[in-house]
């Protein structure tokens, strides 16, 4: 992203806000929509290769494969379905599942600091929402990508669709936990594994379509906290001075850059992954903890944000000085009975944390498998 108006940051005092997408901000996991509603059985597809990503990202570690690049592999597939960036834009404008208050969280962050977005998603859900809530675009990092780039006649489409019917039908695999190799999965398992990487890496790589593949950067985890320290060199602040808020494996580095350099890292409704790394968990249908908590870190710092995290109460809120009282009202209007879980995250008590974490995951996002981004 080439930042421009540098200028007018001075007024943020050098604090910058940052947050993931996907989990924060929506309740979308939009390149698995996009599959469901594009292509015959788009949903399984997705589903598979998910968790062959997880599989050459995790357990074998592929050399120059990276955890999201699933994102990648159903490029081809989207085209050979007659899928165009238009089309794309389209559907995520008409499909956009903004978190209850999130619009208004990041719309209260642009008042008080140097806003950005970070995500491994695709431009056009990102420009789509980014319109939705008044956001703006030039502050996001996002997966650039465009399939009309690319240019394939009806025969490599065809052969496409079937590949793709192919992977749809074949068995989701089971990862052993703790697995490091090949020789741990079970033979049906190592059979998928093996025939994916025939179609994939192999029997499309001749196709005019695998452009898309090749060409294409998912903003992953390396990315992300590549892309913090862009923003830090951009704006002039520090890794003390921000904030950063993400759920997924995607967002474990730029979460630990942001702890190590003193920063506040947030792990919202997220999985354990991002928790080990975070340094509060906040477990929320409504973003207006995000609104506090970023508030409190841009009035005191991180200590000040962490010592309401300590003391996380309606009266100590209240007390603290740190938060605007139509916050405070808005707090006590949508949770009338009992405030959402915001708390410090030890090597005590991240593994309940994770699995408390996990069942609200679910209940907030449904049970759909979710994509890194």
């Amino acid at each position: 992203m080439d930042f421009e108006g540098l200028e007018e940051l001075s007024a943020y005092e050098g604090k910058q806000f940052i947050t993931d997408l996907d989990g924060p901000v929506t309740r979308n996991d939009n390149p698995r929509e996009i599959c469901e509603h594009f292509i015959e059985r788009g949903g399984r597809l997705f589903s598979v290769l998910s968790r062959y990503d997880l599989v050459l990202a995790q357990v074998l570690r592929r050399q120059g494969y990276k955890s999201g690049d699933h994102l990648r592999l159903i490029l081809p597939f989207l085209k050979a379905y007659g899928v165009t960036d238009n089309k794309m834009q389209e559907f995520s404008r008409k499909h956009i599942s903004i978190l209850p208050g999130a619009d208004k969280a990041m719309r209260f962050a642009q008042e008080l600091m140097a806003p950005f977005v970070i995500s491994s998603n695709y431009e056009h859900f990102v420009s789509a929402v980014c319109e939705e809530i008044g956001f703006p675009f030039d502050n996001a990092y996002c997966t650039r990508v465009s399939l009309d780039s690319a240019r394939i006649d009806d025969w490599e489409s065809q052969i496409l669709k079937n590949f793709a019917q192919e992977i749809a039908l074949m068995p989701l695999l089971e990862v052993p936990v703790g697995a490091r190799s090949m020789r741990e999965f079970s033979p049906r398992d190592q059979q998928t594994i093996a025939r994916l990487d025939e179609i994939i890496w192999q029997e499309m790589s001749d196709l005019s379509a695998y452009r898309l593949l090749n060409d294409v950067s998912i903003i992953g985890g390396d990315e992300k906290a590549a892309s913090i320290v862009d923003i830090c060199k951009k704006t002039g602040a520090g890794m003390e001075d921000t904030c950063y808020v993400g759920d997924d494996l995607s967002d474990v580095q730029a979460l630990a850059l942001v702890k190590r350099g003193g920063g506040l890292p947030i792990a919202f409704n997220a999985n354990e992954s991002a928790i080990r790394e975070a340094e509060v968990l906040v477990l929320s249908e409504n973003a207006v903890i995000t609104s506090i908590l970023v508030e409190a870190f841009h009035r005191a710092g991180r200590d000040g944000a962490m010592s309401l995290v300590d003391n996380w109460n309606a009266s100590s809120i209240r007390q603290s000085g740190l938060v605007h009282d139509y916050l405070i009202r808005e707090l006590e209007r949508t949770f009338p009975k009992r405030l959402p879980r915001v708390t410090r995250i030890t090597h005590d008590n991240v593994e309940p944390l994770a699995k408390e974490s996990l069942k609200f995951r679910k209940f907030v996002n449904g049970e759909a498998e979710r994509g890194l981004t």
